[in-house]
């Protein structure tokens, strides 16, 4: 199936919350890793979402180029092609986006999704995140607005963040403490903002003490109830159950009820990367290791040029990534669901 169009997506968010499960969103950085994405995916029948980061686009744009808006381009046209030949339906999203790379990636990209929807096309991206976490919440909100009016003239959904996810991710850190949950005044001062749909569709990524990579048990405290708490206060202002779509970020290492009582929350997306990134990098370590005399001229010798092709231990990279992303489509309740 083709890439999701606005109107099919919207349709993939609303049957993740009236059925109770989450799409994984997961990072890619290659052609590799997005077809290992589609891949499990597909394994695991379920829709799902293919995202990239500022630091990802720029990789994706070659180590010379480095171009955030070529190679988040580059991947989507890619992907468009690639993914018509997998029985699933799969968005294509931004991930990140702080306030001082904005004019460098994510408004150039809405800019091209404009021109496009004006020539009768679908938008190059489903949806874009823009992180104004290390900002003050007002000016969060006011930046907010704007990028949502553009987005909705794109038929773009939009994702926003308020409070602060911790750890590190592209360079952007955030410290580890109070500010990693979210407030209900945060959220009742966002529905103020930005509305509750009638401005713009668009997704928060609330956080309840989430954390970027991966640490030892017990130093991450995640509080799900405080999902319930802000759909709560905001659905009872505005007359709405789960006013919000809700994004979980920072979820390695999550205990799976944990997961699971977040999704009842209204999280209709996670976000999949750190885990993703290991599983498909182990089976290149140990293609390595065991072929150690192989991959390397040792001693002047010639090696072996059938493990030093990359297709060799990419091959199985991709194998171990899509088995990845489709244990993450069951432990989010997405396998079986694709829309047929």
């Amino acid at each position: 199936m083709p890439i999701a169009t606005p109107e099919v997506y919207a349709q993939m968010l609303d049957r993740a919350k009236a059925g109770g499960f989450a799409y994984p969103a997961i990072n890619v950085t290659s052609s590799q890793t997005l077809n290992a994405a589609l891949r499990g995916f597909a394994e695991a029948e379920s829709d799902g979402i293919v995202q990239v980061s500022t630091g990802g686009a720029e990789f994706l744009s070659g180590a010379t180029v480095k171009d955030m808006v070529v190679g988040a381009t580059a991947l989507a046209e890619y992907a468009r092609v690639v993914a018509a030949k997998y029985p699933v339906t799969v968005a294509l999203h931004t991930d990140h986006c702080p306030k001082d790379k904005l004019d460098g990636f994510m408004r150039p990209l809405v800019d091209i999704s404009l021109e496009r929807v004006s020539k009768g096309l679908d938008p190059l991206f489903q949806s874009h995140m823009w992180d104004g976490s290390a900002v003050p919440l007002e000016e969060n909100l006011e930046i907010a607005k704007e990028l949502l009016d553009k987005c909705h003239r794109a038929n773009i959904v939009m994702e926003m963040e308020i409070g602060v996810v911790g750890g590190e991710e592209d360079g952007v850190v955030g410290e580890i403490n109070e500010k990693l949950y979210t407030t209900t005044d945060d959220a009742l001062a966002t529905a103020e903002a930005v509305g509750v749909g009638e401005q713009g569709r668009y997704m928060l990524a609330a956080t309840f003490g989430n954390v970027h990579g991966v640490y030892k048990p017990g130093h991450v405290k995640l509080r799900p109830s405080v999902l319930k708490d802000i759909q709560d206060a905001v659905g009872a202002k505005y007359g709405k159950d789960k006013p919000f779509d809700l994004v979980f970020h920072g979820g390695s290492g999550s205990l799976l009820e944990e997961i699971h009582e977040a999704i009842s929350y209204g999280v209709v997306k996670m976000n999949i990367d750190t885990d993703t990134q290991y599983a498909f990098t182990r089976p290149i370590a140990a293609h390595m290791f065991t072929n150690y005399d192989g991959v390397l001229k040792v001693d002047g010798d010639v090696g072996n040029k059938k493990v030093y092709d990359p297709r060799s231990y990419g091959k199985s990279a991709e194998a171990a990534m899509a088995a990845r992303v489709a244990q993450a489509c069951q432990d989010l309740k997405s396998a079986g669901t694709k829309i047929t």
